[in-house]
């Protein structure tokens, strides 16, 4: 049995500064080679002899590779802020078109669509639930416009894109309906 105090994971390693291609190409093969005894995985445990490792760290070598991640890692930092500055730009440019319905058939299509969603009573207060109703039918129409966020699954900037998108929204909506505005305004406030 080895001793695992004189051994570093890949785990360990990547936490002292190490990126996975520099323990391939300056540590090469492991050390140590097995199951790990905690968990059940088919990937191998991959350890490496502690004081090979800080040997390494102290070369040319390792100074420069590293310096070389940290520069790599500021460019993907600078590609993901253009990324994210170009669909915000999007979202602010793009024009919204809300649907502009006569009264009673925006209030027919609001309570068709809050039955389709399985909603049964009105609530205390009929006519703010039916206001509701008609903002949540509308930006479900507007639903469309979400495509300006594609391409940013987990990226940077996700959370902010659909918040300024859905602001857009709530405020096309309260433009081209005005007794709708209150509605619109406290849904942004919510989500601020």
């Amino acid at each position: 049995m080895t001793d695992r105090t004189t051994y570093v994971a890949l785990a360990g390693m990547r936490r002292r500064g190490w990126t996975d291609a520099m323990v391939r190409d300056l540590l090469g093969t492991p050390d140590v080679q097995g199951r790990d005894p905690r968990r059940w995985s088919l990937a191998p445990m991959r350890l490496y002899l502690l004081a090979r490792v800080e040997t390494l760290e102290r070369t040319p070598e390792f100074t420069e590779a590293a310096a070389l991640c940290r520069t790599r890692g500021a460019g993907a930092g600078v590609h993901a802020e253009r990324r994210r500055a170009a669909v915000l730009a999007a979202v602010r440019a793009e024009p919204i078109e809300v649907p502009l319905l006569p009264g009673p058939e925006l209030e027919r299509r609001a309570v068709r669509h809050r039955h389709l969603l399985g909603a049964r009573s009105p609530g205390p207060n009929p006519a703010g639930s039916l206001l509701r109703w008609q903002v949540s039918y509308l930006r479900h129409a507007l639903a469309r416009y979400e495509w300006l966020l594609d391409g940013l699954y987990g990226e940077i900037g996700r959370g902010e894109a659909e918040r300024l998108l859905r602001r857009r929204l709530y405020e096309a909506i309260a433009a081209a309906y005005p007794r709708l505005a209150p509605e619109c305004r406290r849904r942004i406030e919510v989500e601020r």
